[in-house]
């Protein structure tokens, strides 16, 4: 069994190989999906931060229902697992990007550029069809999958979290490094490089 598995992620990684080499197509390291799942997990959470609401649980007539504050509750952790994968189909790759900040949401540098260039009438052929260039790439779509994996194979470790240890460690520290990634999280701490921008140069005319 252990010899099937191995082939079959040889296979997988022979596959992606071939797709980046042809197709120019390179898909998210386990790093980068537990960093885009964790900056998705924390803000999904953080939109309910606020919540007063407090939920009755209980069945019985006879007994007194328990009351749980929501942001405590395991509904709110429910409702902030659900869909958070689908979430990622709003990232766009950035080519020009070559770290983990590939992964981002807004136009990339290289789509606008040639969004300035159609709009000024340049006929631009890039494979594909221009309608479809604000679709999710392959590695978004991959991405979304992998997310979804990632979620499933750490579940206990994300309920643990939310449950014990939040006022210890945030969502990246103990479900990425800690568990996801067992201390290789090196590109948890990339963050997009802002370009300083061009200073235009003024041109001093001298009196004669």
């Amino acid at each position: 069994l252990a010899l099937s598995e191995y082939s079959k992620y040889s296979r997988g990684q022979e596959l992606e190989s071939f797709e980046e080499e042809k197709y120019g197509v390179k898909y998210a390291s386990d790093c980068e999906v537990c960093k885009v799942l964790a900056t998705e997990f924390e803000a999904k959470l953080s939109e309910s931060a606020r919540s007063h609401d407090v939920i009755e649980t209980g069945y019985s007539h006879t007994k007194e229902k328990k009351k749980t504050k929501y942001v405590t509750s395991e509904l709110r952790l429910i409702e902030t697992m659900d869909g958070i994968c689908d979430r990622i189909l709003e990232y766009n790759i950035h080519k020009e990007r070559k770290d983990s900040t590939r992964f981002a949401k807004g136009q990339s540098e290289t789509f606008a550029t040639l969004e300035g260039l159609v709009a000024k009438g340049v006929k631009v052929d890039i494979g594909i069809p221009h309608e479809l260039w604000d679709k999710p790439s392959a590695e978004v779509t991959q991405l979304k999958t992998q997310c979804e994996t990632m979620i499933e194979r750490h579940e206990e470790d994300i309920e643990d979290w939310y449950f014990n240890l939040q006022d210890k460690y945030t969502f990246t520290e103990y479900v990425c490094e800690k568990k996801a990634l067992k201390g290789e999280g090196s590109c948890l701490m990339e963050k997009v490089k802002i370009k300083p921008k061009k200073k235009s140069k003024s041109k001093t005319k001298s009196k004669g």
